[in-house]
């Protein structure tokens, strides 16, 4: 769709067509502000989680068990640190630059995923996030291939392809832990207790209040509610963790023969919204590090600079 027009009214009749025609919507093509605004937040926050979500693995390259075990988390970590690059190269197509993105997020003006203020205590964590958090990621990411805007639904191809493997990466961890030692299964199944409820966090608040995904799912950005996405990933875990033999952190869980779903316990949205004020554990040790190391790749950043500005200079 490639709309040139004065007519604010055609400009916004054709963008329409096209969403609901489900045409890709590109860089300069007319959107409407609150469209592009929209993206924006989202693909900002969803850059900045990746950025973030380095933090928690990398706390164990050091201390990996194997030097397979750190190769693997290393392959990892530096996946994630693409998807960033991705993703804010994509913000970049919407007329935002990646400083003042990052600027906000270091001012906390911007968020992240709230999954990455919990701390990383044991090794089964690596294993907890890979199999739950890039799990769940995979679920709410996969329709986003089929985003209205087509930067960022080109991205998003090759990240799940990349986070896919991750959740096996941390699926199979997981898996060695249960069935080793007694020690290794606890360390597994305290890993699970802890990380699965901010896990069924990630997905959002539930449709009901959530600001943001009506009109996200209005106008083809996003593809599925809150809570549909959620309903999925429990489906999806239940059978895994039997496999695995651990134990989902839910008494009230079980099957639901007459919606052909299982039941859930309810969330504890308290704490959703307080980790998203600030207060959860690993806040501002997470932001800190995040502006510690922006600073100290400041010298990067101006040697290349200084690098581009020389070699235009040359040609």
């Amino acid at each position: 769709m490639t709309v040139i027009t004065e007519d604010p009214g055609a400009a916004n009749a054709a963008f329409d067509a096209a969403v609901a025609a489900d045409e890709r919507i590109e860089p300069r093509d007319w959107m409407p502000d609150g469209y592009r605004a929209t993206l924006i937040r989202q693909i900002a926050q969803h850059a900045h989680s990746e950025i973030i979500g380095m933090q928690p693995e990398a706390n164990w390259i050091t201390r990996a068990p194997s030097l397979r075990r750190k190769a693997i988390l290393m392959a990892k970590v530096q996946d994630e640190a693409g998807h960033g690059l991705y993703l804010y190269s994509a913000a970049e197509t919407l007329g935002v630059g990646r400083d003042e993105l990052l600027d906000k997020l270091h001012a906390g003006r911007q968020k992240y995923s709230s999954i990455f203020n919990y701390p990383t205590l044991t090794w089964a964590d690596v294993g907890a996030i890979g199999w739950l958090v890039d799990g769940a990621a995979i679920i709410n990411q996969v329709p986003i291939c089929r985003c209205s805007y087509g930067p960022y639904a080109r991205a998003m191809v090759r990240i799940c392809k990349e986070e896919s493997f991750h959740q096996r990466q941390g699926y199979e961890l997981l898996h060695t832990l249960s069935k080793g030692t007694a020690e290794q299964h606890a360390m597994a199944q305290d890993a699970v207790d802890r990380w699965w409820w901010p896990s069924l966090m990630m997905f959002g608040p539930p449709d009901d209040e959530s600001a943001h995904s009506a009109q996200s799912m209005a106008w083809k950005i996003k593809r599925h509610s809150n809570d549909e996405l959620r309903q999925r990933f429990v489906d999806i875990c239940v059978p895994q963790a039997e496999i695995l033999g651990l134990t989902l952190p839910d008494p009230d869980l079980k099957w639901n023969e007459e919606r052909g779903q299982h039941d859930f316990g309810a969330i504890d949205w308290s704490e959703f919204k307080e980790v998203l004020r600030g207060n959860g554990p690993c806040n501002e040790q997470r932001i800190s590090q995040r502006r510690q190391a922006h600073e100290d790749g400041a010298w990067v950043r101006e040697a290349a600079a200084a690098y581009a500005l020389k070699h235009s200079e040359e040609s």
